[in-house]
């Protein structure tokens, strides 16, 4: 990649981090004072009311993802035009949607408590959450056309400083919330209520940027066509996306009680907050993509791929090191010794899941090339065996069944499909591949896994501090080997340290 793209590209990553860092800290320090304030029960009905409403994601249709690979290409070419024509035609179809979704919510909130086990004294609890989850979310549906947009114009920066800005105030009004003896639903309604208000500024951003008119006569037949022809693979997609990660805490709910999913999500959101970390950065690489393809640049495609692919196996492996090596001290750190339990699963999600992560920049890369259909069909397969699996072994295992189910499909996805599929569509050896995008990461854990391993046998991590010294050990040795790769490999980290060199004999001279 070019000094330019590569610039483009840390200052985006930079900005996606920068974004994801306060929202992690936000959730990772909440969630055990939300657990604790509620109790496992009402905990529990969170999870699974969000779960829940998470599939009215399906009614997306992929228009989402059209709206980020068309903003990118049309902004690429400079055709304002059409631009405008895709933001009008892709908010009224939303609109339409949410209309759909507003009428389903007050429907399904009438059911929701027959549905799953729910304790008695939970059962109106749960039609008032339902109702107020599902009313924001369908609401949000027009607003969210903004965020795409910014995304497909490469404006990630916009998007980081608001979401940041909305954690952190979420945050403090949860915590005053529930000191002053606020509920479940007090928490709920703080929650729904800050995605539209960031939403609304993402709205004025895009104005600021491209003046885009809102107008009827700008909602076009061909756009919509164009909009559902690409969403309609990503539609399937999405169907998957919501089997694979969003159907266990359903089917924990059918088979087994609310409580069981507390213990089941706080091992699969430690998983959840180190994906995140990957998904902020690879999220970048499909309106790249979508840019080179557009342009015709096959070799800088290639170069992605790979390139791509390494940097999110470098943040992916050490995370997985580290909590395998750490997860029971990080969970009762975290939330306390009564929940070490959910380590297994902990460790049976973050194996899989980190083998599909490190190849990030994969999946964009298909999104931002409109060849995502084979893996849209593989996703859904995966998908499908997950919830008969998980169905079957929850009968005799409990949770545990139900992530060994999560997990299997998993593996044949990130093993069997994804790296040969990609290295066929973009004409490169599937050896070099593996051997350019993985040697390096999986050589530099090997020192901060020994690193790890020792702290631990030392002693126990039984507090945040302690933790955080055993971490920052492994941390520190990961760090120096990476720097070490980038002020010797990378070209901009070669100009760096010459530029450094040139300073000091300066400095010397005078």
């Amino acid at each position: 990649m070019t000094a330019g793209f590569r610039v483009q590209a840390l200052r985006n990553i930079g900005s996606n981090w920068f974004g994801l860092g306060v929202s992690l800290a936000v959730g990772f320090f909440i969630s055990p004072f939300i657990l604790h304030k509620l109790g496992d029960e009402a905990f529990g009905l969170w999870v699974l009311i969000f779960s829940v409403t998470g599939y009215y994601g399906l009614f997306d249709l992929g228009i989402r993802s059209s709206v980020i690979k068309y903003a990118a290409r049309y902004a690429a070419v400079g055709d304002r035009e059409r631009l405008a024509r895709l933001i009008n035609t892709s908010l009224f179809t939303y609109s339409c949607i949410a209309v759909v979704l507003l009428i389903l919510t007050g429907v399904g909130s009438r059911y929701v408590d027959s549905i799953f086990h729910i304790a008695p004294n939970f059962l109106r609890t749960a039609r008032l959450l339902f109702m107020m989850v599902g009313t924001a979310l369908a609401v949000g549906f027009p607003l969210s056309v903004f965020a795409g947009v910014l995304q497909g114009l490469q404006r990630f920066h916009w998007l980081n400083l608001t979401q940041a800005a909305s954690s952190l105030l979420r945050a403090l009004l949860i915590v005053i919330a529930l000191d002053r003896g606020g509920g479940l639903l007090t928490v709920a309604l703080i929650t729904v209520a800050l995605p539209p208000l960031a939403s609304c500024v993402y709205l004025l951003t895009v104005r600021r940027l491209i003046s885009v008119p809102f107008d009827r006569r700008l909602i076009d037949r061909r756009t919509f066509r164009e909009l559902v022809s690409y969403g309609a693979v990503t539609f399937v997609a999405i169907v998957a996306e919501r089997l694979r990660f969003q159907s266990d805490a359903m089917v924990i709910g059918i088979f087994l009680s609310a409580s069981a999913i507390t213990y089941f999500s706080i091992g699969s959101k430690l998983v959840d907050y180190s994906n995140a970390i990957v998904d902020s950065m690879a999220d970048i690489f499909m309106p790249m993509s979508s840019q080179l393809d557009a342009t015709g640049d096959r070799a800088r495609l290639q170069q992605l791929f790979i390139t791509g692919n390494r940097a999110c196996a470098m943040v992916m492996f050490p995370i997985c090191a580290t909590l395998i090596i750490l997860g029971k001290s990080v969970i009762e750190v975290w939330v306390g010794p009564r929940y070490v339990s959910s380590y297994i699963i902990l460790v049976l999600l973050i194996i899989p899941r980190t083998l599909y992560r490190a190849q990030g920049a994969s999946t964009r890369i298909l999104f931002g090339m409109a060849r995502h259909k084979p893996l849209a069909i593989v996703l859904l397969s995966e998908g499908l065996a997950n919830l008969f699996l998980s169905i079957a072994l929850i009968r005799r295992y409990g949770i545990v069944g139900d992530a060994i189910g999560t997990s299997i499909p998993l593996l044949g996805t990130s093993l069997l499909f994804l790296p040969s599929y990609l290295c066929r569509l973009l004409g490169i050896r599937l050896r070099d591949f593996v051997t350019r995008a993985y040697t390096l990461p999986g050589l530099l854990c090997g020192p901060q896994a020994a690193v790890l391993l020792l702290m631990r046998h030392w002693f126990q991590a039984h507090n945040y501090v302690q933790l955080a010294v055993q971490i920052a050990a492994g941390g520190s040795v990961y760090g120096a080997g990476v720097l070490w790769f980038f002020f010797t490999r990378e070209p901009v980290g070669l100009k760096l340290r010459a530029r450094f060199a040139e300073f000091l004999q300066q400095a010397i001279s005078r």
